[in-house]
């Protein structure tokens, strides 16, 4: 099962850093059990455990510590009894006797034998699972990562028994997981932190019935990685354990990609916008888990910007129009150059930082020279421009022509006839321009034309903001 194996990378990394030789049992004695369970508030909720399965009157914040380590040994002895359903060995099949209310993830059918140690293993793994937005968990096998979500555990705990915290929701030791390794690669970590300084970044969502530990957004947590391990592919094993467990399998996170598009996000706009728009492109990129687990892979094309399907394969264009601020009669200087500040953060936050992370996906999916692209789509934007800006007082034929029907193509032929359309009464000057780009148009493959008409909707929707 993935959870032994991953317990077992993680064992061997820590006994080397600490220097330390303890067996599976004993590392869940010392620190798993003393960690996770042996508290008022569990760091986790294993379904049909021994943990959880209380007796008459029995609560789980209520338990002193000989109901505990009661618990404890009854673990130990089903163990050694032999037992190896989904309640005594995380991750393994449920119990046909025991008809529990699960279902099995991350088996097998191979007829595999299970020593003692391996079902400690099963735990320790289980433990260090990143949870991440959409209901879903990642298991990396590498040692460096496991290291580091083990460090986190300590301070989840530290958290639940802090008195003035005793709103903070147990149980939920995987969507910690996935906030703490997210935060300890990025640049927001810091080496003196407290709870205060890990809710301003998003860790929590605080509401009337307490505080909960929100789940990372995949998107967010790949690039910090990234960061960390620039040019390093790691296969991830993304599933989830519950009521009902589901196994999506093993898939590549690429993360030179992710670098590779921050790269050009910085040739493109700047180091200073890289390190401005890093918390709103971080959110904005990456489809949903499960969409992105039926692709097959962790990537530059699963980082598909929230919002941008829209503009394909259909007539709507983005608007980038800059904002129109009338003053009020009664507004003093004071308070009309505030209004001006507001509706400048506004436009920028909510029209610019999105075309940025648009354009610069969509030239990365573009399998040409992307810079020598950017630079292209800004000049056939600026030349469609001038050839709709050409429509007689009165007349909207250009401008249906480049609108409903250039970027309404849902083909490269439907593109090249309005193409044809726009030359047959274009202007010398833009003859050139409008001839080269219909020889590209027809060399591209199908893919590439798809993206290509998006980033030229966006370079025009710019170019009228800036004309």
């Amino acid at each position: 099962m993935i959870t032994v194996n991953t317990g077992r990378t993680f064992l061997k990394a820590y006994n080397k850093k600490f220097e330390k030789e303890l067996s599976a049992k004993e590392f869940f004695e010392k620190e798993y059990f003393e960690l996770f369970f042996n508290h008022q508030k569990y760091l986790q909720w294993p379904t049909n455990s021994p943990f959880v399965q209380m007796k008459k009157g029995q609560k789980p914040d209520l338990l002193d510590g000989a109901e505990r380590k009661e618990k404890l040994e009854n673990l130990h002895a089903k163990i050694s009894e032999g037992e190896r359903d989904a309640s005594i060995a995380i991750g393994f099949p449920a119990s046909e006797v025991g008809e529990f209310a699960t279902t099995s993830g991350l088996i097998t059918d191979l007829g595999l034998e299970y020593e003692d140690n391996d079902i400690y293993l099963s735990w320790i793994g289980s433990g260090l699972s990143a949870g991440v937005a959409g209901g879903l968990s990642i298991l990396f096998n590498q040692p460096e990562v496991l290291l580091k979500i083990y460090e986190g555990w300590r301070v989840y705990r530290s958290f639940l028994n802090d008195p003035s915290l005793e709103k903070l929701a147990g149980n939920k030791i995987t969507s910690w997981n996935g906030q703490w390794l997210n935060y300890v690669f990025s640049k927001d970590y810091r080496e003196y932190f407290d709870f205060a300084s890990l809710d301003n970044l998003g860790f929590f969502k605080n509401d009337k019935t307490g505080t909960v530990i929100e789940t990372v957004k995949w998107s967010r947590l790949f690039f910090n990685l990234s960061k960390q391990f620039p040019e390093q592919t790691f296969t991830g094993y993304v599933f989830s354990l519950g009521q009902t467990n589901k196994t999506m399998g093993f898939f590549p996170f690429r993360f030179q990609q992710a670098q590779k598009l921050i790269s050009f996000y910085k040739k493109l706009f700047g180091d200073n916008a890289v390190l401005e728009d890093r918390a709103y492109y971080e959110n904005m990129y990456g489809i949903h888990i499960k969409r992105a687990c039926e692709m097959g892979a962790f990537g530059i094309q699963t980082l598909e910007p929230e919002g941008l399907r829209k503009y394909f394969n259909s007539d709507r264009m983005p608007s980038l129009s800059r904002p129109k601020v009338v003053r009020g009669k009664s507004q003093s200087d004071e308070e009309y150059e505030q209004v001006l500040s507001d509706a400048e953060k506004k436009d920028y936050e909510n029209k610019l930082i999105p075309f940025r992370i648009y354009k610069t996906w969509l030239l990365a999916m573009i399998t040409k020279n992307k810079e020598e692209m950017s630079d292209y789509t800004r000049e056939i934007a600026k030349a469609i421009y001038e050839y709709r800006a050409g429509d007689k007082k009165g007349s909207t034929k250009r401008s249906n022509v480049v609108l409903k029907q250039l970027f309404a193509s849902k083909s490269k032929k439907l593109f090249l006839e309005a193409l044809t359309e726009i030359i047959s009464e274009t202007e010398e000057s833009s003859l050139q321009v409008f001839n080269e780009l219909r020889d590209r148009v027809h060399l591209m493959n199908n893919e590439d034309f798809g993206y290509f008409v998006v980033l030229l909707k966006f370079d025009y929707a710019y170019q009228e903001r800036i004309s």
